[in-house]
């Protein structure tokens, strides 16, 4: 039986992480991750410490009472003494609170009057410091679905924590290579209606984020915290999302778990997503004791100029498709880093259909990549722009541009190799062929012709020569 979610006084809110792409937050190295093996290592305890009314925060000190020795490594390449916390933090990044305003701008957010970095306390051995340093950019921004407007109430910038190694009773291995990239976090208000909605407002908000082509991409650089509750059932977060479509499960499971629940007097507390879609007791729920002001980072206002709404990848996607691009190409170019240069080309080269350019960006270097192992991606723009102007001009055909890209990736194209035949010489030729065989099929003589030719000429072309002809 389907389940109400509003009977039962479902409630849901979604905290969204986003690593971006660049140097780190507080230092010059930059956000690699690196996969090197580790030259440097140290072995640290930590201790909750009081905020800024006097209180120890209850989640931090679950966490201190556990006494484990922390051990951290990392590779000297992407790290330094700021993630070992043997060296003050430098200013905020100014790129990523860029990108940040950016990404406030096209959620239609409030902007702060100026951004205060804080400490929010962390124990658990994440950072070097015993805190994790967050920035307010924005308030009160929101997202339009299908299932209504979600708000935004807050936006915020961060630190990246650690990434746990290992784990026993008595320490804790982490890695420190990517402490300290830069996060983007977005906290939604209680507004998603049921477990499918959560993964909806989840993917609307990575697409916007993409959008930016400031972040990273791959496994582990964006991350769904789940903030749930039914009637009678105090907030519960779930963390530990790496996929959208475990989150209608997880959520499904964690109601269920909910509902048995009730009849024990429940407290808030923070549980952990796990493999088979159920949760675990992670901590106690934070309370604001652990926020309390950075005293080492300088307050900095909001720099607006130059930053405007820029288009999404839905957006995109729409405006591709009245180019006459099919749903699913459309998708795969919006997403993917040729999407500017498609863009460029369609602009510039009228004599090529955009659904060509886009299949050649898009489909062809698949392909090629696939069948033929060819390095296509240290190609750059100018060197496809070549490719297709030669296109526009008439000076290759269609049929031999993936060849073409072939060589230019191996360094070996020579247009004279593919200069299409001039037209008085195609017609020329035809008419001899015509003369030699008459009585063919249209068909026999396109085999004939491209047999002779050997892609130096456009099919196209060559078929209205042949149907003038004949």
């Amino acid at each position: 039986m389907k389940t109400n979610y509003q009977k039962l006084g479902f409630k849901c809110g979604l905290e969204l992480h986003q690593q971006l792409e660049g140097k780190k937050l507080f230092c010059n190295c930059l956000a690699i991750n690196s996969d090197k093996q580790p030259d440097i290592k140290v072995e640290r305890k930590l201790r909750a410490v009081a905020g800024e009314l006097g209180m120890i925060d209850e989640a931090a000190l679950h966490e201190m009472q556990k006494g484990k020795t922390f051990l951290y490594q990392s590779n000297s390449e992407d790290t330094c003494l700021i993630e070992y916390d043997e060296e003050p933090p430098m200013p905020i990044n100014k790129e990523l609170v860029k990108t940040a305003l950016q990404i406030a701008v096209m959620l239609d957010a409030k902007i702060v009057d100026e951004i205060q970095v804080m400490r929010k306390t962390v124990v658990d051995g994440s950072n070097t410091t015993g805190f994790q340093r967050t920035a307010l950019i924005a308030r009160d921004g929101f997202i339009q679905t299908s299932k209504g407007r979600v708000n935004i109430p807050i936006i915020c910038l961060e630190e990246e924590a650690a990434q746990k190694i290992k784990e026993t009773k008595e320490h804790t291995i982490y890695s420190l290579d990517r402490l300290g990239i830069g996060l983007i976090e977005i906290g939604t208000a209680p507004d998603i209606k049921d477990p499918e909605h959560a993964k909806e407002t989840a993917e609307k908000l990575g697409l916007i984020l993409r959008s930016t082509g400031k972040c990273k991409r791959g496994i582990g650089t964006i991350r769904q915290d789940v903030n749930v509750s039914i009637k009678g059932h105090p907030r519960i977060e779930i963390k530990g999302f790496q996929e959208l479509k475990s989150i209608p499960k997880i959520l499904e499971y964690e109601v269920k778990r909910q509902l048995k629940e009730l009849k024990n007097n429940p407290e808030p507390h923070v549980r952990k997503a796990e493999k088979n879609l159920t949760t675990i007791f992670l901590r106690p729920m934070p309370g604001s004791a652990r926020m309390y002001p950075e005293t080492d980072v300088l307050p900095v206002k909001p720099d607006l100029s130059g930053i405007k709404k820029i288009e999404t990848i839905n957006e995109k996607i729409e405006k591709y498709e009245k180019q006459g691009l099919n749903i699913e190409l459309a998708k795969q170019l919006a997403k993917s880093p040729y999407s500017d240069m498609f863009e460029n080309f369609t602009k510039k080269f009228k004599n090529i259909k955009p659904a060509f350019i886009a299949s050649t960006l898009i489909s062809t270097l698949k392909e090629i990549k696939r069948k033929f192992n060819a390095d296509v991606e240290k190609l750059t723009d100018k060197e496809f722009e070549e490719i297709f102007n030669y296109l526009n001009k008439g000076k290759i055909s269609k049929d031999i541009v993936m060849d073409v890209i072939i060589d230019y990736s191996n360094n070996k194209f020579d247009i004279d190799k593919y200069a299409s035949a001039p037209k008085a010489d195609l017609e020329k030729e035809i008419k001899a062929i015509i003369g030699k065989k008459p009585g063919l099929s249209i068909g026999a003589y396109m085999g004939l012709i491209m047999a002779k030719y050997k892609g130096k000429v456009d099919g196209k072309k060559a078929m209205e020569i042949l149907k003038n002809l004949s």
